[in-house]
């Protein structure tokens, strides 16, 4: 796995010859602010990959401000290559995440209505899913997808007893939720819903922008994380890097979700901050 980063100072000669360094687990790019020469920035993404080629790693963590270098990413993206973006942290996370909503918005499990926007359902989410019907005052999933998830719906009932709802219905569905979540549904298909207008939207996927004018709640594309464990992080990877997309990289995504649950508890992972396409809480 390697770390891919901006130079603080890059030198004239790195500039000039595009000359990528290599430092232990990281690879330093000689930019430092944004790059509008698209010559040299294919030029960097060539070198970028003729390293993993060699090396036959396929994961990588880039760091923020080089997630800023948009050309540079798409590159990236048809290499093949494993960028961690959190989200799939971000999907486990997800009871954790509503808990942090309900605690700054001050509202009560009891008392809210929650609804989940899904069309493929993974073993991680399903345990969430769980986990939202015993606490939450009602479920509702909205889904292409009823059949199977009608399978799923009965299967909680007769193993957890607790009533779920599923459906699709675009006006009443997603109407009276105070909290969505978001797991696989694009921005298009969420704009098709009638939403309520203060509720909390929380996108796994990110990159959803609420197109109705009257909708004044928050929609929420990104977080992040802090937590005990961070012997492993050097001062670039705790200044440059986001802690969820580093902590995502080192996890084993393999194990069954209780261990994955476990070492999460042991790290002491919280929320420590929700993103929004206008807003942060």
């Amino acid at each position: 796995m390697y770390f891919i980063q901006e130079a603080d100072k890059p030198s004239i000669l790195a500039k000039i010859f595009n000359y990528l360094q290599i430092e232990g687990d990281k690879i330093i790019l000689p930019i430092h602010e944004k790059e509008k020469e698209s010559k040299k920035v294919q030029k960097l993404a060539q070198k970028t990959k003729k390293i993993f080629e060699k090396t036959r790693s396929k994961r990588i963590v880039i760091s923020k401000k080089m997630q800023e270098q948009e050309e540079y990413m798409n590159l990236l993206y048809t290499y093949d290559l494993e960028i961690v973006k959190g989200n799939w942290l971000f999907e486990v996370l997800s009871c954790k995440v509503l808990d942090y909503i309900l605690e700054k918005k001050e509202m009560k499990k009891e008392e809210t209505k929650i609804t989940i926007l899904v069309n493929d359902l993974s073993e991680n989410m399903l345990a969430n899913l769980r986990q939202i019907a015993k606490e939450y005052k009602s479920v509702n999933i909205i889904t292409n997808h009823r059949e199977k998830f009608k399978k799923i719906e009965k299967q909680i009932l007769e193993e957890d007893g607790i009533m779920i709802t599923v459906g699709n219905n675009k006006k009443k569905g997603v109407s009276k939720s105070e909290l969505i979540l978001n797991v696989d549904f694009p921005s298009e298909l969420v704009n098709r819903y009638t939403i309520y207008e203060e509720a909390v939207i929380v996108n796994i996927r990110g990159n959803v922008k609420i197109e109705n004018k009257r909708f004044n709640g928050m929609c929420i594309n990104n977080y992040e994380i802090a937590l005990d464990r961070t012997e492993d992080f050097d001062y670039d990877k705790v200044t440059k890097y986001k802690a969820c997309q580093i902590y995502e990289a080192q996890m084993n995504k393999r194990q069954p979700f209780h261990e994955i649950m476990k070492q999460i508890e042991k790290d002491k992972v919280k929320i420590i901050e929700l993103i929004g396409m206008n807003t942060k809480f």
